[in-house]
């Protein structure tokens, strides 16, 4: 949504991002720091704001990575951004974790379908397939789910590309099932505050938005692991 100014926030997984969303620009704070998002968060955005020299009070919504992911992360992410927009009187965007994942392997990769998968523990991942829609942001093809690899069915016959620590876990159980349908995948790849920030400016735009005590997060199942 050209024009508006967005905060996004993500640590669904062991990536913790910010980014401002600022009339089409994207400012953006990520590491890797598994365990450590509470304390980076914070510092991220403050960051973020102070650089841009913008208020908290001129923002126009709050985006965040609603999960599925790790139960502390996104939990997170949640609280983070309840309490900046109950503060700021802000409205909240919720976006998938998996649909920001798709969105960053196709910029990385130039691929247009992607099969976005999070390692969920418990012999399990968490699975969406999404391909390029308008205004290059991604669309996703049936359900997200959590299931075992090798139960993993594809929505059609065409050719897909992996991304996410799903392939790095569970790759050669992945690999069985996709097979000859796998046109290339990228493990290391993480979701990212930026694209949170994309995909939030989108639905933005289309009204799509919660108000703060609705922040909540997404598990997509109802046993929740215990995080090393």
């Amino acid at each position: 949504m050209p024009g508006c100014r967005l905060l996004a926030v993500e640590t669904a997984t062991s990536a913790c991002s910010a980014a401002l969303y600022i009339n089409g620009e994207v400012r953006e704070r990520y590491t890797l720091a598994p365990r450590q998002h509470a304390a980076l968060i914070l510092p991220m955005i403050e960051s973020l704001l102070a650089e841009a020299d913008l208020g908290v009070g001129r923002l126009d919504a709050i985006a965040f990575g609603r999960g599925p992911g790790s139960f502390t992360g996104v939990r997170i992410a949640a609280s983070v951004t309840q309490g900046i927009a109950f503060a700021a009187e802000l409205p909240v965007v919720a976006v998938s974790t998996l649909a920001a994942l798709a969105l960053g392997a196709m910029r990385a990769s130039g691929e247009l379908r992607i099969l976005a998968a999070l390692d969920a523990r418990m012999a399990e991942i968490y699975l969406g397939a999404y391909v390029q829609d308008a205004g290059d942001l991604v669309r996703l093809l049936g359900e997200e789910s959590v299931c075992r690899p090798e139960a993993v069915t594809l929505p059609d016959e065409a050719d897909w590309t992996g991304a996410g620590s799903g392939w790095a876990s569970y790759g050669p159980q992945l690999m069985a099932v996709v097979g000859q349908r796998l046109h290339r995948f990228l493990p290391d790849l993480e979701p990212r505050a930026g694209d949170v920030a994309r995909l939030g400016s989108a639905r933005l735009g289309r009204g799509e938005t919660l108000r703060p005590e609705q922040a909540v997060p997404v598990y997509l199942r109802n046993q929740v692991v215990r995080e090393r």
